[in-house]
């Protein structure tokens, strides 16, 4: 009788659920994975040489682009490695600024990250939900940078700007009535932090809709219960980080165990997992959108409290206000030369994290006394995250595979770094 060999088959670097360029390799017998092979490298970027041959204040738009979900998340770490360095910290109201951001932009991935996973197991409605809250949110980034997406929000010495006393306004056009257009700006008469307020009012009934959709639902439970089980040794020795290791019951967070900014001022619980499976991580991410919620809440009773500057005193390193440069000319060259020049960072070496939507995301920074770093290595969440696929997914059904792509939430930008 004829020998029955296992085949091979490519999974992407094309299919809609690889969540970018991923080639994956699979090694089948017949619909039982054997081995996982994953490809990388089809979206190379080359962010740490870019950023090595730029002044440190012109890289940290490339930041943005690495993890084009979780962008401030990926600008605050290199902010704070060059800050590190220069040995400047930045106003106590920049810092709030700067975790509330934090905060909205964790949302802002879990919600991706929820739309796009129900979208691969099967669950359409969820992707319509989740961008319904994200385009509030998306707001906010864009008034504060302008940017929807790639904010270069957070500067060396604090945020570019403060918070607007006004959010933008809908105009009337032929494609939306008068009508429509005062109801959409009902909750944009106020400040900024008075429409995020109201977004943090009716956030949670929201989560609430999301998971009367899934956390109970029979075939959600099917393709993520006991699917992609990693004991927390195994997650620990494989390098996890974020709702990777908390979901299988790690409690290690960046914000509580090595606190940054104004984390160790706030109060919130850190979610964990019990058995390792792709559904526990489904419910660490969506009770951390509770959490994000809570002290997005706590930073703007904050802020409205205390007004003050948004960015250091240390003109070597920050701008001069604008309301000098049409005075003074000496300002506005200075504005000019710290632009196109940057300013020189003492020799040495640091290395900086922040607790990413995904994991730990971490810059080691080498200045050598110049204005360019001579030395940019970025530590992404989902590369070891992905280098676990063959270990995860062996024994899985090629259904399975799917789940388990999704239950990473990797983006190719940070990995093809």
């Amino acid at each position: 009788m004829a020998e029955i060999r296992n085949y091979t088959l490519n999974f992407g670097p094309q299919h809609p659920a690889a969540h970018g360029v991923l080639r994956l390799v699979l090694e089948l017998d017949g619909e039982t994975i054997v081995r996982a092979d994953p490809h990388i490298g089809l979206l190379h970027r080359a962010t740490e040489k870019l950023a090595e041959s730029k002044p440190f204040n012109q890289s940290i738009g490339y930041m943005d682009r690495l993890d084009y979900v979780s962008m401030m998340c990926n600008e605050h770490a290199y902010v704070m490695a060059i800050e590190k360095l220069l040995g400047i910290e930045a106003p106590l109201r920049a810092q709030y600024i700067r975790v509330m951001f934090d905060e909205i932009t964790r949302i802002l991935n879990h919600l991706l990250w929820l739309g796009a996973h129900g979208l691969d197991i099967g669950a359409m409605t969820m992707f319509l939900y989740c961008f319904r809250e994200r385009e509030a949110l998306m707001d906010c980034y864009e008034a504060v940078s302008g940017a929807r997406l790639h904010a270069t929000y957070y500067r060396p010495g604090g945020v570019y700007r403060d918070l607007p006393d006004r959010m933008p306004q809908y105009q009337a056009s032929r494609w939306r009535s008068e009508k429509d257009v005062k109801k959409l700006n009902a909750e944009r008469q106020g400040s900024m932090l008075d429409y995020l307020w109201n977004f943090t009012e009716y956030f949670p009934k929201r989560v609430d809709e999301y998971e009367t959709l899934l956390t109970d639902n029979r075939i959600w439970k099917q393709r993520t219960v006991g699917i992609g089980v990693v004991s927390p040794e195994r997650a620990q020795a494989l390098g996890f980080t974020g709702p990777m290791l908390r979901g299988s019951g790690i409690v290690w967070d960046l914000r509580k165990h090595q606190p940054y900014e104004v984390y160790d001022k706030l109060d919130f619980d850190i979610p964990i997992g019990k058995n390792g499976d792709c559904y526990d991580r489904y419910l660490v991410r969506v009770e951390e959108m509770r959490q994000s919620n809570r002290i997005i809440r706590q930073c703007i009773e904050w802020l409205r409290k205390h007004p003050g500057p948004v960015m250091a005193e240390n003109h070597k390193v920050t701008p001069p206000s604008r309301e000098r440069m049409k005075h003074d000319m000496e300002a506005l060259i200075h504005h000019f030369k710290l632009f196109t020049e940057g300013y020189c960072v003492p020799a040495g070496e640091v290395y900086s994290a922040v607790e990413h939507p995904k994991g730990e995301f971490g810059i080691y920074l080498v200045s050598d006394g110049a204005n360019k770093p001579y030395r940019v290595k970025i530590r992404a969440p989902g590369f070891p995250h992905l280098a676990a696929t063959d270990e995860i997914g062996k024994g899985h059904m090629l259904a399975d595979i799917v789940a388990l792509i999704g239950t990473m939430d990797v983006v190719f930008g940070e990995i093809d770094r």
